[in-house]
């Protein structure tokens, strides 16, 4: 007969507790999770909810320790977040793996009818320049480079001259870089607009998070501690905890 040995509660409570960097809560040690490529430590709940949230917002798909002062710059590998979320969720990260895959993958490119999700091939991959591009499921032919309806012998909107409005000049492109009302995406250089508030912005496009003053990729930084320091300090716009609860809903 197996006979369990007795712990007296006072020697429970001396079990060493652990502290997570995300919550800053102490936790015994079977509530916590560490990351196998970094060994870093979090609270079990606080690393799931981080998990889930980059993955709803579509953020990155190479999920880092969400220490930003991580020495080993760690990741979660799959079978790690697989664990800790939902299957339905699981099934978005694997989706919004492929999708980026896609995206900077140079010889494949998505139909860009808002009816069609079809991952279209590129005919000459080594062609510098804009070329047609046929969608095998819907039939739309459209252009390589901007995604428009295929215009043969005519330019790309966005490398056509700009046409101003009355009353309107160049002037307003030549401010200072900081305050440029229109800046390109770091990763897939679409254009993005900001009226105001907030300097963490997302791309629609690629979901890259980044800095909207010195473009700095904000992906691995969830604590936004990038405007603690250098010249981007105390420019975030907004209190820190409203920009996450923001993320959050």
């Amino acid at each position: 007969m197996t006979t369990a040995r007795y712990r007296p509660t006072w020697d429970l409570a001396l079990d060493p507790l652990v502290s997570c960097k995300l919550c800053l809560g102490e936790y015994p040690v079977e509530q916590m999770t560490t990351i196998a490529q970094c060994q870093c430590i979090f609270c079990t709940l606080c690393l799931k909810q981080y998990v889930e949230l980059l993955i709803k917002e579509g953020l990155e798909t190479a999920i880092s320790c969400p220490d930003a002062a991580c020495p080993k710059q760690g990741h979660l590998q799959e079978n790690e977040i697989e664990c800790m979320v939902a299957a339905e969720i699981m099934q978005r990260y694997k989706k919004l793996q492929f999708e980026r895959e896609v995206l900077f993958d140079p010889c494949r490119t998505w139909c860009p009818a808002s009816t069609c999700q079809a991952v279209c091939q590129l005919q000459d991959v080594g062609l510098q320049t804009p070329q047609p591009v046929q969608c095998k499921a819907c039939h739309m032919e459209f252009c390589s480079t901007c995604k428009a309806s295929w215009h043969p012998g005519q330019g790309c909107p966005e490398t056509m001259p700009i046409t101003f409005l009355p009353g309107e000049t160049s002037a307003a492109f030549k401010m200072e870089e900081d305050d440029a009302p229109i800046k390109r995406c770091p990763k897939c250089r679409v254009y993005i607009e900001r009226d105001e508030g907030c300097a963490q912005m997302m791309c629609k496009n690629c979901k890259h998070a980044f800095c909207w003053y010195c473009l700095e990729s904000l992906d691995d930084d969830f604590l936004l501690i990038h405007y603690d320091k250098g010249p981007c300090r105390n420019k975030l716009g907004h209190s820190r905890a409203s920009v996450i609860w923001h993320r959050t809903q």
